[in-house]
């Protein structure tokens, strides 16, 4: 970048900073009549002049929930690691995505020192979209393996409900149960030994599977829990409450791949449409047109 353009992307951000200072001051902090008013009468429309506040306000909340509170990013830290630091792993992620948007940032200071000849505001736009860019991908990849692991759940779910009410069945109670299933492999089993260790604890097993649940939000395992709970409180026989339970987490994992088989459909078509249909359009009229051209 020459000194002229380096000189003019300075002076913008210097000029924006005090712009900033300057909007946001003290003095200019005093509420208009329609803010103190507004709490005592029904809610009024947008105005006229605010019609760029509402688009504003939805890319924000959309960034917000790509990149995920702090709260949000314990609950999927948790999915992955229950036994884990919170905090510690929380920190661990944030510092992350700060890596991520320096290397954002970095590849868009490079690709602006190739494309070279561009605007001092194009630089800008492309400084922060980097930026935003690798933060967003570090929050997304997050999400992306949160959702397979809970995938991972929904699919060994039927198994351990058929092993619980075997196990149950044959007169065990509810924790030598799970404990015998837990001893498997998968992540549905390491959980429950997770939960099982607060157990001998102190927790009580019912606390523990619901916060196992809730923080999952695996809805089969949900209902699974919901009805454990209904049948221990009400006396109900436990080995039927599981075999049904079973055959509903089949049910749903069975729609699961239904759906996700029609994913994949309409994904395959995107290949056939883009790549093999062109090549093959090709392929039949290119010896027409050379015909035509030694005619």
């Amino acid at each position: 970048m020459s000194p002229v353009g380096t000189g003019a992307l300075l002076g913008l951000l210097g000029g924006t900073g005090l712009a900033v200072l300057v909007l946001l001051s003290p003095w200019r902090r005093t509420p208009d009549l329609t803010a103190r008013v507004a709490p005592y009468l029904r809610a009024a429309g947008p105005r006229a002049g605010d019609w760029w506040r509402e688009p504003l306000r939805s890319t924000g909340t959309a960034v917000a929930a790509r990149l995920g509170p702090g709260r949000v990013v314990a609950e999927r830290l948790a999915v992955l690691d229950p036994g884990g630091d919170a905090e510690a792993e929380a920190a661990q992620h944030r510092a992350e995505q700060v890596l991520w948007a320096v290397a954002g940032a970095v590849l868009a200071v490079l690709l602006a020192r190739v494309a070279a000849g561009l605007p001092p505001l194009a630089v800008l736009a492309l400084l922060v979209s980097g930026g935003a860019g690798g933060a967003l991908a570090r929050g997304e990849l997050l999400a992306r393996r949160v959702r397979v692991r809970r995938g991972e759940i929904a699919a060994d779910l039927p198994d351990v409900a058929e092993l619980l009410a075997l196990s149950v069945g044959a007169g065990e109670n509810v924790v030598a149960a799970l404990e015998r299933v837990s001893a498997g492999s998968g992540p549905l089993c390491a959980q429950l030994r997770h939960s099982l260790g607060r157990v001998r604890t102190g927790t009580p097993l019912l606390d523990a599977l619901v916060d196992l649940a809730g923080r999952w939000g695996v809805a089969p395992f949900t209902r699974l829990v919901d009805g454990i709970a209904v049948a221990v409180e009400s006396g109900s026989p436990l080995a039927e409450v599981l075999r049904a339970q079973a055959a509903d987490a089949r049910e749903a994992e069975r729609r699961r791949l239904l759906e996700t088989g029609g994913r994949r459909e309409v994904q395959m078509m995107v290949p056939v449409v883009f790549g093999v249909l062109p090549v093959t359009v090709v392929f039949a009229v290119f010896p027409g047109l050379a015909q035509l051209q030694l005619g």
